[in-house]
C-alpha cells in the first residue's frame, strides 16, 4: 500500500498557523505516514531557540487516546511515532482532528496543537457478501421491476468514499443507482427484458463498486439470479423508510418498532416471513432482532451513543409463493444521548512541593477535563475544594490551571489535600473527583523565640567552675536547618560576661567558667543570642540576670584606731598586731569611774552582707562578774560598777566578734585596760579628745614640760566643745527620730542615693535615688557622717530666676512628711522636754544590713543647752 501513497506523501505540504487569539498550532498529516515522518517544526513555530526544546523539556501530553506522534527532543520537531489510521482514530468523522497539549518548562507553559489526519484512498469498497442469490419469477415479473441490492461501503471519506457501480454485460438486467440526500445510497437491479427460465434458468452477473480515489479501488459482488415460476405479487410495506428514536439507556428486550408488509396474492403466496439486516454500521454485531412472523423489531444489546449514534436496518418481507416474492423497507434508528458518562479529570503536570513564600498566582498543577456525553450532558463545570488557598483558572477548552490564591504558611499547614470536582450539566448531574496532594516546603521565616524575655538565675558564690547554672531554650517553628538553633553569649556592657559564664551552643545550658565571688560581683546581666541555621539566619535574644547569693565566707575584721593613732573612743585606745584573726588594744580607765562609763569601743567590719555581716560582741575573758562588760551589738566596753584599787592596775579583756552566718565566723580582740588615778585619766582623756578633734585618733601620752601642759589644756577645751557639739547634734537627731517613726529621705527634684551607716560599721546602699542622714545606734561620736543632698537645677529658662524651694522631708514608707521648713527651735522644745525626763531606749536588733537608729541615752541637760542654739531648718531621718 505504501507504493502508491508514497508520491502523495512527498508532495504533501505541511501547514502550521497560529489561530487568532487562541495560541493554537495546527498541522496536517496524511494517514499511514511512515514512522519518523516530520509533521511540523514545532519548536520553530513556538519561537524557541536552538537547544531550548531539550533544555526546557518540550514534550507532548496525550489526552485519553494514543496520539501516534511525539516531539523529538533534540530538534523539537513533531514526528510520527506509530501507525496513523484515520479510520481507526475518527471513523467516518470529518475532519479528523486530534487535540494535543505540548508542555514547556522553566517557566511552565502549555500550548495546544491540533493535528488533522487527512484521508488517503487506502480502503477499497466492500460488499456485505461476495455472493448474492436472487430468485425472479418468469413472465410474471415484468420489465422495469427492480430488486434492491446491498451496496458496498468504503471506510474512507470524501471523494475516496464516493462510490459508483457497474454491472457486467447482460441483456436482461441493468443497475439503478440513486443517491437520496437523507437515507443513504440505494442500489437496485432492474429487469429490462422478460425472463425465460427455459432459455436461461440462472443468470450470473458481477456488480463492481469503484471509489473516487486516485488510484481508484474497486470491490465486486457476484449475483446469482434464479428464474422462478408463477407468484407474481411481491409483499409491499406501507412506507419505504421508518425512523425511530431510542434513548441510549433503553433496556435490552424493548420493542423498537413493528413493521407490516401486505401481499395481494392468495394462499401460501401471501404468507410473509420477515428478516432483518443491519446496513450500518457493519461491525458484525447484532444489536437488533426481528420476529419472523410479526415483524416486531426488539433491542438485543445495549446502546451507547458515544460509540454509535445512528443505525440503518433493512427489513425483508418474503412470501411463501412458488417462487417466493419479497418486499423491502429501511428502518433508521437514531440513538439519543443520556447523561451516562461522568466527567474525567487528569493531572497533566504537577509542580510540588510549593515553597511557603510562593507568590500568589503561582501555577501548581495543570489539569485536563473531558466528558464523553454531548450537549448539556457534556458541558463540565470545575471547582476546587477547599476554596482556599488554591483556585482553578480556565486556560483553554477542557484545560485548567491550579493556582495559588493566598499566601502559605508551612508552620500552620504543612500539606494540603486538594480535591478537584468536575460536574456536568446533565439531569441528574454526574460528578468526578480528583485528589491532588500539595506539600509545602519550608523557608526560613521564623526567628528563634525564647520562652522568657528575661531569665533570673540565682547562684551561690564560691560555686564550682563548670557547674550548670541554668538552661535556656528558644523555639523555632521552622524545620530542618531553618529550625536548628545555636546559642551564644552576646558581649556588651561594662563587665564582660564571657569571662564568668558560657552557654552550650547546642543545648542552651548555661555554665560557670569560674567561681563567683559576691564581694566582687553581685549582679551579672548579659544577653544570650539564639541563631538558626537558615539562609539568611534569623536570631532572637533573651536577657539573663544572674544574681550571686552571698555565703558566709568572710570572717569579721577588726578595724584599727582611726587615722592610725594610738587611741580611739571615750577613754583612748591603741592597737597592735597580734596574729591572724586577733587584735591587741589598750585603754585607760580611772579608779572610781561610775558604772556605765564607756572605756573603749571595739570596731569591726564583715565583707559579707545581710545576716552574714551582722556582728555581735561577746566578752570571752574574764568570765563571771567582772568590772567590765561589752555591748552586744555596739562593741562599747563600759564599766559594770565603780572601779576600785582592788581591781588591780590592769585588766585584760578578750572580746570575740561573731557574725550571724551559718556557720558563724569570728575574730578575737584583746583589750588591756590600765587603771590610773583620776588626774592621769583626765590628761589621757584630754589627749585623746585633742587627737580626735584634729584627726579622729585616740589618746596620746602627756609631755613632761609646762608648755606641753598648757597645750594640753587648750586641746582639752577644744575637745570638750567638740564632744558637746556632737552630743547636741545627737539630741537633735533623736528628736527627729521620735517624730518620724519610719525612715524618711530628703527628696529633691533630681535623683540621689540613700546612704546609711549600719551598726556593724559597714555601708549599705538602697535602690532609691535620695540621700538621708542617719546615726548608728551605739556607735561612737566619731562615726557620725553627714551627706549633703544634691539637687539638680530645675529645667527650663525659669530656673535662672526661680529660687529653689527648701527640701521636704518625705517618709519613704508610710509616715507623714517632716515639717522641715519651719525654724527648728519651734519643733524641738517639746522633744527636749521629753529628753530631759531621762527616757532611755533599748538598743534594737537590726533586721538587715543598713538599718540604723538614733541613740537615746542623751541627757536633758545637753538638750536644754542646745535648744536655743539652732534656728535654721534642717531635715532628719531615722533608719528603719
Amino acid at each position: 500500500m505504501g507504493v502508491w501513497w508514497g508520491p502523495v506523501l512527498r508532495v504533501l505540504v505541511l501547514q502550521a498557523s497560529w489561530a487568532l487569539g487562541g495560541g493554537q498550532v495546527r498541522y496536517s498529516v496524511p494517514e499511514e505516514a511512515e514512522s519518523g515522518t516530520v509533521v511540523g517544526r514545532l519548536a520553530q513555530d513556538l519561537g524557541l531557540e536552538a537547544g531550548e526544546p531539550e533544555a526546557r523539556r518540550l514534550r507532548l501530553v496525550a489526552q485519553g487516546r494514543r496520539a501516534s506522534v511525539e516531539v523529538s527532543g533534540a530538534s523539537g520537531a513533531l514526528v510520527v511515532s506509530s501507525r496513523l489510521d484515520r479510520e481507526e482514530l475518527c471513523g467516518k468523522s470529518a475532519p479528523c482532528a486530534l487535540r494535543l497539549e505540548v508542555l514547556l518548562e522553566r517557566p511552565l507553559r502549555v500550548f495546544h496543537v491540533e493535528l488533522e489526519v487527512t484521508d488517503i484512498n487506502d480502503n477499497a469498497p466492500r460488499f456485505p457478501a461476495a455472493l448474492k442469490n436472487l430468485s425472479i419469477a418468469e413472465l410474471t415479473t415484468v420489465p422495469g421491476s427492480r430488486f434492491p441490492l446491498e451496496g458496498a461501503s468504503d471506510a474512507d471519506i470524501g471523494a475516496n468514499a464516493q462510490l459508483s457501480y457497474t454491472l457486467s454485460p447482460s441483456n436482461h438486467f441493468s443497475l439503478d443507482f440513486q443517491k437520496p440526500e437523507e437515507d443513504g445510497d440505494s442500489l437496485f437491479l432492474e429487469l429490462t427484458k422478460p425472463l425465460d427460465r427455459e432459455t436461461v434458468p440462472v443468470h450470473r452477473l458481477l456488480v463492481t463498486a469503484s471509489d473516487g480515489g486516485r488510484p481508484t479501488l474497486t470491490g465486486m459482488m457476484e449475483l446469482v439470479i434464479s428464474v422462478l415460476d408463477a407468484n407474481d405479487n411481491a409483499p409491499q410495506f406501507n412506507q419505504s423508510v421508518y425512523k425511530v428514536q431510542l434513548p441510549e439507556n433503553t433496556a435490552p428486550g424493548a420493542i423498537v418498532i413493528r413493521v407490516t408488509a401486505t401481499d395481494l396474492d392468495e394462499g401460501t403466496n401471501r404468507n410473509i416471513s420477515y428478516s432483518l439486516q443491519q446496513l450500518f454500521p457493519q461491525d458484525g454485531t447484532e444489536v437488533f432482532g426481528i420476529d419472523r412472523n410479526s415483524g416486531e423489531i426488539r433491542l438485543r444489546d445495549d446502546l451507547d451513543f458515544e460509540d454509535v449514534g445512528l443505525y440503518r436496518l433493512q427489513v425483508d418481507a418474503v412470501d411463501r409463493g412458488n417462487p417466493p416474492l419479497s418486499g423491502h423497507c429501511k428502518v433508521v434508528v437514531e440513538v439519543l444521548d443520556v447523561n451516562d458518562n461522568a466527567p474525567e479529570v487528569w493531572v497533566t503536570s504537577l509542580s510540588v512541593p510549593v515553597p511557603e513564600d510562593a507568590a500568589v498566582g503561582t501555577v501548581v498543577a495543570l489539569l485536563s477535563v473531558s466528558d464523553r456525553d454531548s450537549g448539556a450532558n457534556g458541558r463540565v463545570r470545575c471547582a476546587v475544594w477547599p476554596a482556599a488557598p488554591f483556585g482553578l483558572v480556565a486556560t483553554f477548552a477542557g484545560s485548567y490551571s491550579l493556582v495559588l490564591r493566598e499566601a502559605l504558611d508551612r508552620e500552620r499547614v504543612s500539606e494540603y489535600e486538594v480535591e478537584v470536582r468536575a460536574e456536568d450539566g446533565g439531569a441528574p448531574p454526574l460528578v468526578a473527583r480528583r485528589g491532588v496532594r500539595v506539600p509545602v516546603s519550608d523557608v526560613n521565616d521564623n526567628a528563634p523565640a525564647f520562652a522568657q524575655a528575661v531569665y533570673t538565675v540565682l547562684v551561690r558564690e564560691n560555686n564550682v567552675a563548670g557547674a550548670e547554672l541554668s538552661r535556656l531554650w528558644a523555639r523555632d517553628p521552622d524545620e530542618a536547618g531553618n529550625g536548628r538553633v545555636r546559642y551564644s553569649v552576646a558581649e556588651g556592657g561594662w563587665r564582660s560576661a564571657s569571662s564568668y559564664v558560657s552557654v552550650d551552643a547546642e543545648s542552651g545550658r548555661l555554665w560557670a567558667l569560674q567561681p563567683l565571688d559576691y564581694e566582687e560581683v553581685q549582679v551579672l546581666q548579659f544577653e544570650v543570642r539564639a541563631v538558626d541555621a537558615g539562609s539568611p539566619p534569623l536570631c532572637g535574644n533573651a536577657t539573663v540576670q544572674l544574681f550571686v547569693v552571698d555565703e558566709n565566707d568572710n570572717a569579721p575584721a577588726l578595724l584599727p584606731p582611726a587615722g592610725g593613732g594610738p587611741g580611739s573612743g571615750a577613754a583612748g585606745s591603741s592597737a597592735r598586731a597580734s596574729g591572724p584573726g586577733s587584735e591587741a588594744l589598750w585603754a585607760w580607765a580611772a579608779w572610781g569611774s561610775p558604772a556605765g562609763q564607756v572605756v573603749a569601743k571595739i570596731r569591726a567590719v564583715d565583707a559579707d552582707s545581710g545576716y552574714n555581716a551582722w556582728l555581735r560582741y561577746e566578752l570571752w575573758e574574764p568570765r563571771g562578774k567582772g568590772p567590765f562588760r561589752v555591748g552586744l551589738y555596739s562593741g562599747e566596753v563600759s564599766t559594770t560598777r565603780a572601779l576600785e584599787e582592788a581591781d588591780g592596775p590592769r585588766q585584760r579583756l578578750v572580746i570575740v566578734v561573731r557574725d550571724h552566718g551559718e556557720p558563724a565566723r569570728s575574730a578575737t580582740a584583746t583589750l588591756s585596760v590600765s587603771l590610773v588615778e583620776g588626774a592621769e585619766a583626765s590628761l589621757a582623756a584630754a589627749g585623746s579628745s585633742s587627737s580626735l578633734s584634729s584627726s579622729g585618733a585616740g589618746l596620746r601620752p602627756a609631755a613632761g614640760s609646762e608648755d606641753g601642759a598648757a597645750a594640753r589644756n587648750v586641746w582639752l577645751v577644744v575637745a570638750i566643745c567638740a564632744v558637746s557639739s556632737l552630743f547636741l547634734l545627737a539630741v537633735v537627731l533623736y528628736g527627729a527620730s521620735r517624730w518620724a517613726p519610719r525612715a524618711a529621705v530628703l527628696s529633691g527634684p533630681g535623683p540621689a542615693t540613700l546612704v546609711c551607716a549600719s551598726e556593724v560599721g559597714s555601708w549599705s546602699y538602697s535602690q532609691r535615688q535620695s540621700r538621708s542622714l542617719c546615726v548608728a545606734d551605739g556607735a561612737g561620736k566619731s562615726d557620725l557622717m553627714v551627706f549633703s543632698p544634691n539637687f539638680p537645677p530645675p529645667p527650663g529658662p525659669a530656673a535662672k530666676e526661680a529660687q529653689p524651694e527648701p527640701p521636704t522631708l518625705v517618709d519613704t514608707v508610710s509616715g507623714p512628711p517632716c515639717l522641715a521648713s519651719r525654724p527648728l527651735s519651734r519643733r524641738l522644745f517639746p522633744l527636749l522636754a521629753l529628753l530631759a525626763a531621762g527616757s532611755r531606749a533599748q538598743p534594737p536588733i537590726p533586721a538587715a544590713v543598713g538599718a540604723c537608729r538614733v541613740p537615746q541615752n542623751l541627757t536633758g541637760a545637753f538638750a536644754s543647752a542646745f535648744a536655743s542654739f539652732l534656728e535654721t531648718p534642717i531635715s532628719l531621718c531615722e533608719g528603719r
